[in-house]
């Protein structure tokens, strides 16, 4: 049976390099998911409007309803810690989640590693068509950093499927 890996998706403020971490979405075994909006920092200011026109949350919603940057960063320690944790867009949510757990002064227990790192051609070859089909499957309508995750680790994992007598894994 393939394994399905554990998946980090990380919505942002923007994708200028002024920008930070908004919400984070963890896929892991199973049905099992973490997610949560993250409370901006005092000076975490930059806000583009185009990244909310995409993820629909805004800073009110953030100031409303975010949790706090230590206590995200510890969750994501205790459901994450010594484990590999990978993304499909590694160069921007590694930097994200860098920048939470400095912000909040705790020292992040687990790695983030790109998805490419364990996808083989044949995945690749399918990756979009297989990801655009459990999208309109599943009626899914908003970018949101949990549903993200889970389509991601979704896609891994049927395309495994479909592959998987061309790979040793």
């Amino acid at each position: 049976m393939p394994f399905r890996p554990f998946i980090v998706d990380v919505e942002s403020s923007g994708l200028g390099c002024e920008s930070y971490p908004i919400e984070i979405g963890l896929a892991l075994e199973g049905e099992n998911r973490y997610c949560s909006l993250i409370l901006p920092a005092d000076r975490w200011t930059h806000w583009d409007t185009a990244a909310q026109d995409t993820h629909h949350i805004s800073r009110e919603v953030l100031i409303k309803y975010g949790k706090p940057l230590n206590y995200v960063a510890k969750g994501l320690n205790r459901v994450l810690k010594g484990l590999t944790v990978y993304s499909d867009g590694w160069v921007t949510d590694k930097l994200w989640v860098t920048r939470l757990f400095s912000e909040a002064g705790i020292r992040q227990a687990f790695t983030i590693s790109p998805l490419e790192c364990i996808l083989t051609e044949p995945q690749m070859e399918i990756w979009h068509t297989t990801k655009d089909s459990i999208i309109a499957s599943m009626a899914l309508t908003r970018h949101r950093a949990c549903s993200d995750a889970f389509i991601i680790q979704e896609t891994f994992y049927r395309t495994r499927m479909k592959t998987q007598h061309n790979t040793t894994h």
